[in-house]
């Protein structure tokens, strides 16, 4: 991975930003977003760095003109309008100092329109007609068949002679030799179909690519192994899978094979394919960003019975939402499935059901706010399918993804033989470069790399920042220093933007009074030059 911002990618950044003005309330809060999630995907963490440091003064200007806040709900709330995803989330324009904006619906689970476009301002008036409309278009979306029926197709299909057995790979499902001629002109597997390969349905299904929705990204064996070996030693003995179908794979086939101590797992997911491989008691199709179970009452049952911790049974949930999904959200997900389990043991109010939320270190602020009794250990979780956020040579060599939860991080052991140790001052497993700050009183770091106290700050900060001046704080070198600039970002002209500026493909030229992100002309240059060199060689 280049350390090196394309001149094409930041002019797809800095305009996608900069058209944020010019739409709709909703997809302004979703370029912002959905370029972040970019940039933290196809970035290594010091571009990334780099890059919201270029972006500070843009996004700054955004947010002084208004936000998007989500406002929280009763669920018990009948008036609230639903989508195919279930009850839509109430959002609200924020402003500086202003009156509040208007308040609108809009789909839960599918930030982008193209995916779910259900929209309606909170104070619009319905017409029955197109309530029945919008119920209609919300059953012609759901499934064909109930759980109960593709999972009594799954008894019949395994019943069949293996040579009997397809998988029709376009349509995403098992069929009968009854139902091969619709399936003809379908790409299909029919080879090694057996049981077991059957009990593993995320090595058959094709992972979906939502990054904001429902991205399957599937945990790497090594992660899951990790997962398993501490959640047994701490004896936990049932395993709330929510948006894990690796894990909760996993779990069954250490079941099977009798190695382990027998865990009950109970697998929550927005993908109802897999109601055609796990029973009503292993999977219910779920919603996390609204706690929404799409089989309603049946499903809630489930879900109510297996938080029952009869005979002492512990219960521990453990999540992974789409990195691109909204904290707020999600933590009230939790923080409901929290008060149901709270509901059904008995325990003390201020008690809280064991979590473990996996998600990217930088969102480490936004979870402690909603849950303040959470803490990030350093263990970098790796996926099988992730392009970049994989162990080894083969993906990203720091995986930004990590563990948030209430668990004590003394009670965590993690991998010694992967480079972690232990911190006797923070009685706590650290990464190898994490170094303890006496100054700071913990281990700072938060990537991975060994980070260094600024006396200035009275903080410890990231090794290539360096404090400044000017600005009062540390910052990367080529940090754009001073007020926040507006018109063009190249030429420093308020007549145009960067798109129209004559000279955007020139060197870019110092602002009066030497402000500007100065280093971003650098990165381009340097990828100019680069692909210079390789065009002269060839």
């Amino acid at each position: 991975m280049s350390n090196v911002i394309s001149n094409n990618e930041v002019t797809k950044i800095r305009n996608a930003a900069l058209t944020i003005r010019d739409v709709d309330d909703k997809r302004r809060h979703m370029c912002a977003t959905d370029w972040v999630v970019y940039a933290c995907e196809c970035f290594d963490s010091h571009t990334y760095g780099k890059f919201l440091v270029t972006m500070g003064k843009i996004l700054d200007g955004v947010l002084d003109s208004g936000g998007i806040e989500v406002i929280i709900q009763n669920e018990s709330d009948k008036t609230i309008p639903r989508c195919q995803h279930g009850p839509a989330l109430l959002f609200e324009k924020t402003g500086n100092g202003e009156e509040k904006g208007r308040r609108f619906y809009a789909c839960s689970a599918c930030r982008d329109r193209k995916d779910c476009n259900f929209f309606q301002w909170a104070d619009e008036k319905i017409s029955e007609a197109r309530m029945v409309a919008r119920e209609e278009q919300n059953r012609s979306k759901m499934p064909l068949l109930t759980h109960q029926e593709y999972f009594t197709r799954f008894r019949e299909f395994v019943s069949l002679p293996l040579e009997q057995r397809r998988f029709c790979v376009d349509c995403q499902m098992l069929i009968f030799p009854g139902e091969w001629a619709n399936h003809a002109k379908h790409k299909s597997l029919s080879e090694d179909l057996t049981v077991q390969r059957l009990k593993r349905p995320s090595l058959l299904l094709c992972p979906l690519d939502n990054k904001k929705s429902n991205a399957q990204y599937l945990f790497a064996d090594r992660s899951c192994n990790f997962l398993l070996d501490l959640l047994f030693g701490l004896g936990f003995q049932k395993i709330i899978c929510v948006g894990t179908p690796r894990l909760h794979e996993v779990i069954k086939f250490r079941n099977m094979e009798g190695k382990s101590p027998t865990v009950k797992s109970l697998l929550l997911d927005i993908d109802y394919r897999y109601c055609q491989f796990f029973g009503q008691d292993e999977f219910c199709h779920y919603n996390m960003f609204n706690h929404h179970f799409f089989d309603d009452e049946e499903a809630a049952t489930f879900f109510q019975d297996f938080l029952r911790e009869e005979g002492g049974a512990k219960v521990v949930m453990v999540t992974d939402p789409p990195f691109g999904g909204l904290v707020k959200p999600l933590a009230n997900s939790f923080s409901q499935m929290s008060m149901t389990w709270k509901k059904h043991n008995k325990v003390s109010d201020a008690a809280e059901m064991p979590m473990i939320w996996i998600f990217p270190y930088f969102f480490e602020p936004r979870i402690l706010e909603c849950f303040p009794s959470f803490s990030m250990l350093d263990y970098q979780v790796d996926y099988d399918n992730h392009p970049l956020y994989k162990h080894g040579k083969k993906g990203r060599k720091q995986s930004p993804v990590r563990l948030f939860t209430n668990l004590s991080p003394k009670d965590i052991i993690l991998p010694e033989d992967e480079g972690y140790r232990f911190c006797s001052v923070c009685e706590r497993f650290v990464s190898a470069g994490n170094k303890h700050c006496p100054k700071c009183d913990t281990c700072p770091s938060k990537d991975g790399r060994e980070w260094r106290h600024c006396d200035e700050c009275g903080r410890c900060v990231k090794p290539s920042w360096h404090h400044c001046s000017s600005c009062g704080h540390c910052a990367l070198p080529d940090h754009p220093c001073g007020p926040r600039q507006t018109g063009c970002f190249n030429c420093g002209s308020q007549k145009h933007k960067l798109r129209a500026c004559p000279k955007k493909h020139n060197k870019r030229m110092p602002l009066p009074g030497g402000r500007g992100a100065q280093g971003l002309s650098k990165h381009i240059t340097g990828k100019s030059t680069a692909k210079n060199k390789r065009k002269k060689k060839s």
